[in-house]
């Protein structure tokens, strides 16, 4: 394999901040719709999410962006893992699981207690992964914060 097409995980930098509203509206446009939520944390990430005390992370493929996730702040030791998406091009090749590895290794470095996600149950290749790196089912609330929710997970760290 070509070291060039190696995956190398960086944090935020606002040139990136398109690619992350881009990835994120072709995986939101493919399964669900995009909802007001989401378009505010993307068109507006560096405000809503790094400014709130968040991260944003990118997997870089070369020189292309081929997947993100962002750590949204709920308080000093949790964080909300949202915004995960992978490229159509880059799927079947583990960034997804790359990504996943890197914001479990950054929040226990950071020494955070727990990272929550909200999830749909039709992505059962996503569920599957969540599971495998330790994320357990907990009861959603009746009025999730995102329509297409049906299932929150909770990583205790």
């Amino acid at each position: 394999m070509n070291t060039t097409n190696t995956t190398t995980i960086i944090p935020f930098d606002p040139q990136y901040a398109k690619d992350f509203a881009r990835l994120n509206v072709e995986w939101l446009e493919k399964y669900f719709v995009v909802e007001p939520l989401d378009q505010q944390l993307l068109e507006q990430c560096e405000e809503t999410i790094i400014a709130k005390g968040g991260y944003i992370f990118f997997a870089k493929v070369g020189d292309t962006i081929a997947g993100t996730f962002s750590l949204i702040k709920l308080n000093e030791k949790k964080y909300e893992l949202g915004k995960m998406a992978v490229s159509p091009k880059f799927q079947g090749q583990k960034i997804g699981q790359q990504l996943l590895e890197h914001c479990i290794a950054f929040a226990k470095n950071e020494g955070w207690t727990e990272v929550i996600l909200y999830s749909n149950t039709i992505l059962e290749s996503a569920i599957y992964i969540y599971k495998k790196f330790g994320f357990v089912e907990i009861p959603i609330e009746a009025d999730p914060i995102y329509k297409r929710s049906n299932i929150k997970m909770k990583l205790e760290l």
